[in-house]
């Protein structure tokens, strides 16, 4: 577990900021970015759990915040530097989880016959904001992986938490007997 004992070192000051394996790299770089944006899906999940969802959603988001730590850890250090650093990473076993719980929660929200506006209740409302987030998140790692390796599952469990999310949104309209809200094509 890493010990924080300063949270400034005023290193950054020159737009510049260091990866894992300690590499000095600009803060605008790829892998910045991937990181960063997975950072920013994190916290909009925490915002979904501080505004409540469903017992069982709390307990899947949970897991899912931790996740995204190995997720953020696998793309803040190269490659090259993982085996020596032993950090932890996505692996095969974290997308099998996340299928599972969409097969499971899509079979109770049932089959989705029409587009759907992102709301409904506050925590759905939520979930799809992560939602969104999860995707750009998906696009910023996609960029980095056309550029330089990166970690063999990051991509899967980021495009499959996404649809997560959104069979989550509609779990917890559900839960909260929240009608979703369609898309009328006529207007």
């Amino acid at each position: 577990m890493p010990r924080l004992t300063k949270i400034y070192t005023r290193k950054g000051d020159d737009g510049s900021t260091s990866l894992g394996g300690g590499q000095r790299v600009a803060k605008e770089s790829l892998r910045v970015s991937a990181y960063g944006a997975v950072d920013e899906v994190n916290s909009e999940l925490g915002v979904a759990l501080a505004h409540g969802v469903s017992g069982r959603l709390t307990v899947a988001l949970t897991t899912i915040q931790n996740e995204l730590f190995h997720l953020g850890s696998d793309l803040c250090f190269e490659e090259s530097d993982k085996e020596e650093f032993q950090i932890p990473q996505i692996e095969k076993r974290h997308i099998d989880s996340l299928e599972t719980l969409i097969d499971l929660l899509n079979s109770e929200v049932g089959q989705l016959e029409n587009f759907i506006l992102p709301g409904g209740a506050i925590g759905a409302a939520h979930l799809h904001v992560a939602r969104t987030g999860c995707r750009r998140a998906e696009r910023e790692v996609s960029a980095l992986s056309n550029t330089e390796p990166i970690g063999e599952y990051v991509l899967a469990y980021l495009n499959r938490l996404s649809d997560l999310l959104f069979v989550m949104a509609r779990y917890e309209n559900k839960e909260a007997g929240v009608e979703e809200p369609l898309w009328n094509s006529r207007l």
